[in-house]
């Protein structure tokens, strides 16, 4: 079993950028070189048709071809044809009768009069503008209205929706609902779960233009994920047919990430399929790496370990020397707290910290980050982002290992599989630790926990968070996590705060709440998956902020380092300069960049899109 640690190094290929294989449906929109105006598609010589009429009419040929491809519509027309040709007998029956019975009282109508009162009788009207004025006429009527109400009013709305109407509305789902992909698409990911996980990975697949698609068995759930754009396909996880129709072969990787049994079915329903795609399966017990293994996955991850990992490697508070957080080759991204050292006060070009050979390419402020420039202040809250190789690193510890030293135990509230696992990774780099924990159950060392309520005071005063440098929240439940973060920021103004959040969209109130820190447990394990599909040109260092490598582009080549507007252009950090002989970290502004050479940048992904759009791809 393979338990990835975060940030992560490559750990299966793929063949990169999505793309679409030659042919015809590579070529786009077929309006194109052919005369036609824009917005306007050419259906014969000399005719057009607007766009959105062309793609209407498409849509209703798909979904009157998907009614009548079933045999059960075929057989749901049949039976509704006849009850229709039943009800227009009987009709045509009693305007008959009609006439007959109006002879014998001697009264006389037209035919149109006769079937005007059989359908005013039995749809229960009654203008009483026609009557009968015998007992056998009003025992008639009686007759026509019974049955009208019957066949009218309850079998006809019935059988229309049965036969009809149902199986209209169950063909438009199918036609927003596929069960197949083009044959024409390659480099495509599978996801076989849409969750919070999978919804961030889909815009980071996205950001990089990396097709998709989510595997799912419920058309319900297709249905209300088509709805909301996400790329969707219907088929059972554990039929090879469903990954034969998805393209399984030509995609870059499957992702597995529902239970453990059913990620074992799925990996080895692929390998039946084909042997040479990539299949990513999450383990949620560790024992059942082995089997997972053994089923065909190709890489097993354990979602619990990374955020483990990634909360423990956000501890800065109990010293002032670099932490490791992510490692490019043999660049490495480092944080080290600046609080209790000289460096307070000044701003960094005063702190001259280049004269160490490394690079500040960014600050953290209470979660705040900020690009450094040199009149960045440092501030007691602090937290530098470094760049620079091993022994640079080892060069700045030397300067700063005597600050800011703690040895109180760091403070894990809530023991579940998260927190167990942060105990686990801090206790594999020397950090000592103690945890509060609601439910004795889930007590795995009793001697460094404290079995209570979290959020009372007493308990997190029991448990030493006046003393301890730092305190991790790992709950489940961002209200909690919420809660807690600003009863522990009352309680300790000054300490660090490292948070966990379920949900993306909670990680900005969780840093306004006072967390110095926080980790998305979505965009910790996206971010894992995403490294694995696109290998090792993209790490993510912190949340939103990603170091990535791009070959220099023609605007580029020629230019220097300095002279490229790079960083003034769009927000991002050179770091490193590749060539084929050598690499240069934190290279002078008067390196001259070439084309087919590699430029390590530091940025977000919006920094990143504008880095694309002003220099290209390379």
């Amino acid at each position: 079993m393979v338990w990835l640690r975060y940030p992560l190094t490559p750990h299966a290929s793929a063949p990169g950028k999505g793309r679409r294989a030659k042919g015809d449906g590579a070529k786009g929109n077929g309006a194109k070189g052919n005369g036609a105006m824009p917005g306007l598609v050419p259906c014969g010589p000399g005719r057009t048709r607007p766009a959105w009429q062309w793609g209407l009419m498409r849509s209703v040929y798909t979904q009157i071809l998907t009614l009548t491809r079933e045999r059960s519509t075929k057989r749901n027309l049949v039976v509704l044809a006849r009850f229709f040709m039943f009800l227009v007998g009987m009709i045509a029956f009693y305007s008959v009768l009609f006439h007959v019975i109006m002879g014998w009282e001697g009264q006389e109508h037209s035919w149109v009069s006769g079937l005007y009162w059989t359908l005013t009788t039995m749809s229960t009207l009654g203008y009483g503008d026609i009557t009968f004025h015998s007992d056998l006429g009003r025992v008639f009527s009686i007759l026509v209205i019974l049955s009208g109400t019957l066949f009218l009013l309850v079998l006809l709305p019935f059988t229309f929706i049965q036969f009809f109407y149902a199986p209209w509305i169950e063909a438009q789902a199918a036609a927003r609902t596929p069960r197949s992909l083009p044959k024409d698409l390659a480099g495509h990911v599978l996801l076989t779960r849409y969750d919070a996980v999978a919804d961030s990975m889909i815009r980071r697949l996205k950001r990089f233009d990396i097709p998709y698609t989510v595997l799912t068995p419920d058309i319900e759930e297709a249905q209300r994920l088509s709805d909301r754009d996400v790329h969707i396909m219907v088929g059972e996880l554990d039929d090879p047919e469903t990954y034969s129709r998805a393209g399984v072969s030509r995609a870059a990787m499957v992702v597995a990430t529902r239970s453990d049994a059913e990620n074992t079915m799925i990996a080895f329903t692929v390998g039946e399929v084909s042997k040479s795609t990539p299949v990513v399966a999450t383990a949620e017990d560790p024992a059942s790496a082995r089997i997972l293994e053994s089923a065909g996955a190709t890489t097993v991850v354990s979602f619990t370990q990374v955020m483990g990992q990634a909360l423990a490697r956000c501890i800065t508070g109990s010293d002032a020397v670099t932490h490791v957080v992510g490692e490019f080759d043999e660049l490495l991204i480092a944080e080290a707290n600046a609080g209790g050292t000289p460096l307070v006060g000044k701003t960094l070009r005063e702190n001259r910290l280049s004269d160490l050979d490394v690079s500040v390419i960014g600050v953290w402020d209470r979660g705040d980050f900020q690009h450094a420039t040199p009149d960045t202040i440092v501030g007691q809250n602090t937290v530098l982002l470094l760049v620079g190789s091993a022994a640079q690193l080892q060069n700045y510890d030397e300067h700063f290992a005597i600050y800011n030293v703690s040895t109180e135990p760091v403070l894990i509230l809530g023991g579940g599989r998260i927190g167990r696992a942060t105990a686990v990774a801090l206790t594999e780099r020397g950090v000592q630790w103690r945890m509060v924990e609601l439910r004795p159950e889930r007590v795995f060392d009793a001697e460094r926990t404290i079995v209570g309520n979290a959020a009372e005071p007493d308990v997190l005063e029991q448990a030493g968070i006046e003393r301890a440098p730092t305190v991790i929240i790992t709950t489940h439940d961002d209200n909690v996590n919420l809660y807690l973060t600003l009863l522990c920021r009352k309680l300790r103004p000054n300490m660090e705060i490292i948070c966990r959040s379920t949900l993306e969209r909670h990680v900005p109130a969780l840093h306004h709440a006072g967390a110095d820190f926080v980790q998305s447990h979505a965009s910790i394990a996206s971010g894992a998956l995403l490294t694995m599909i696109r290998g090792s040109r993209v790490v993510t260092v912190a949340e939103g902020l990603d170091v990535f490598r791009v070959k220099v582009s023609q605007t580029l080549s020629g230019k220097t380092l300095g002279g490229s507007g790079i960083r003034e252009h769009t927000g991002c950090t050179v770091v490193a300069y590749r060539t084929a002989s050598q690499s240069l970290i934190n290279p002078p502004a008067d390196t001259k960049l070439e084309s087919g050479n590699e430029l390590v940048l530091v940025g977000t992904w919006e920094s990143r899109d504008k880095f694309t759009a002003r220099f290209g791809q390379g």
